[in-house]
């Protein structure tokens, strides 16, 4: 039987918001911290329930689904992209903005199917602002639809990137190079602190393009689906096809930004592999 995606697209909402709710409501509590793979890597039980209510509702309607989940995975679980209908979930997207009341932490799943992103939803409930996209449908902002700037010279472009949750030299210094470079051809470099709401902006036509190095598949599955449904493009860095699993994204209001984009970047291939 094949899967109803409208339905699947209600049901997911719906647990999204719930979540969302208990997001904002410890937004300016004091939260129990765990450090993952450094002490820029948080971890807070917020995160962990918010996975955990986000994967028991799908499954008790969907049980044949499958997952790949951000704080799952970095408890050891090897995350596997399949043709199973498969939800990629962050659960708390700016988490280190999360545990200090920054207001730009949110939730951000997309569904594949095939391997082909069909739905995605990121929703920053302390602001407000859902970003939604079905394939084929379009992109919207609180049920509005979005559109990409158009912007095609990198001389007028608005960035957005982030530093990443690694203390790697190597990362550092490629990651503190191509903004050295950037800053000195574009408007403006900005960083809201959660990958999902940087591709969002980007989609919005708020920013021009985003990069990062060292992010996850979970940080840019709805992203990427959310881009190209407002006319923009997702790809990989250095110019190819966008690997969801390859740590590396690169998104652009046009190809021929995305194009001059690539020209400039310092290329870095984080590992190991999603």
């Amino acid at each position: 039987m094949s899967l109803n995606l409208d339905e699947c697209y209600e049901h997911v909402l719906g647990l999204v918001e719930t979540a969302g709710s208990l997001i904002a409501s410890r937004n300016s509590q004091r939260k129990r911290v765990v450090e993952k793979s450094s002490n820029i890597d948080l971890l807070t039980e917020t995160d962990q329930q918010v996975e955990r209510m986000l994967m028991d509702g799908i499954t008790a309607k969907y049980p044949d689904h499958k997952f790949i989940g951000e704080e799952e995975t970095s408890e050891g679980k090897k995350a596997e992209l399949t043709d199973a209908p498969t939800w990629i979930i962050d659960p708390v997207d700016g988490t280190m903005n999360f545990v200090h009341s920054f207001p730009h932490s949110c939730v951000s799943i997309a569904l594949l199917v095939d391997k082909v992103a069909e739905i995605a939803i990121i929703y920053n409930p302390i602001l407000g602002q859902k970003f939604t996209a079905r394939r084929g449908k379009g992109a919207f902002l609180n049920g509005n639809a979005i559109r990409v700037s158009g912007e095609t010279g990198l001389e007028h472009a608005l960035a957005t990137t982030e530093f990443g949750t690694s203390r790697d030299e190597e990362k550092t210094r490629v990651v503190l190079e191509n903004v050295g470079k950037f800053v000195r051809q574009i408007h403006g470099m900005r960083s809201l602190g959660s990958a999902a709401l940087n591709m969002a902006m980007v989609a919005l036509g708020g920013a021009d393009f985003n990069y990062e190095f060292g992010i996850h598949a979970w940080d840019i599955a709805a992203g990427d689906l959310l881009v190209r449904e407002a006319g923009g493009v997702c790809l990989d860095p250095a110019g190819g096809p966008l690997d969801l699993m390859s740590r590396r994204v690169l998104c652009a209001a046009t190809q021929e930004l995305a194009d001059k984009v690539v020209l400039v970047l310092t290329q870095f291939y984080p590992e190991p592999r999603d």
